[in-house]
């Protein structure tokens, strides 16, 4: 069983191509988690319309404490063994799940990670791959210093999510928090296929925009100290 978890908040515009996209690649006995944190448009409505049509679609209260604990409260009521992040606004590209499923197989995967096609809200192209942009690749030490853990291109297994949680106060992002924590598990595999329209349309919580060299490193050493405190809390291995 998967678990697909997506974070909503005023996500009407684009809500619907992407759960059509999420929904075509998903077996009925798998779910999807909708926590929505407190949209003032038509996202809860438009999630109940789907509810109707089909009975694994979960939509649950988020916490309005922004993205990052609005993601974290989706993955606690997730029951699946893999469990996938969406955005309320990308595009699932045909093959996606079926490919992240096969890198699973593989029982010491803990976690998998794959390229993107950035596209502009009407679905042009912008760019042609997220990891050239970011010099995706696998390794503790890459990402810390370039981060190329994008939750909307991530799938891991639930015993991450249980070294994670609960996310640290003041990280810079959940994502990347989760894929460090897996690399700090075990094994980690980058597929360089790009399965996922990303659009950025202005509206975005994130940015692909670099911060300041002082707030980098900051970044930086916070999750360095988190990642000890949270080996000394739980270990990285059972």
């Amino acid at each position: 069983m998967i678990s697909v978890c997506m974070a909503t908040y005023n996500g009407e515009k684009y809500l619907k191509e992407q759960l059509d996209s999420i929904l075509k690649q998903i077996q009925s006995s798998d779910e999807v988690i909708v926590s929505d944190d407190g949209s003032s448009d038509l996202t809860r409505t438009i999630v109940q319309e789907y509810q109707n049509q089909y009975k694994n679609i979960h939509l649950v209260n988020g916490p309005k404490c922004g993205v990052q604990k609005n993601f974290e409260n989706a993955l606690k009521h997730a029951k699946g063994d893999i469990l996938f992040l969406s955005d309320q606004d990308d595009i699932w590209v045909e093959g996606k799940v079926n490919r992240i499923l096969k890198e699973f197989e593989n029982e010491n995967t803990l976690c998998v990670v794959h390229d993107a096609e950035i596209v502009d809200g009407n679905l042009n192209r912008v760019q042609d791959s997220f990891f050239k942009l970011k010099n995706g690749k696998p390794g503790l030490l890459h990402n810390l210093y370039k981060n190329a853990f994008i939750g909307c291109c991530m799938a891991f297994r639930k015993s991450v999510f249980e070294k994670s949680y609960p996310f640290p106060d003041h990280i810079e992002m959940h994502d990347w928090w989760i894929g460090l924590v897996a690399e700090c598990m075990g094994n980690t595999v980058f597929i360089y296929e790009p399965y996922l329209k990303y659009r950025r349309h202005g509206e975005n919580t994130s940015s692909l925009h670099h911060h300041p060299l002082k707030k980098m490193i900051s970044n930086r050493l916070y999750f360095i100290w988190q990642l000890i405190v949270r080996w000394k809390q739980v270990g990285w291995h059972d």
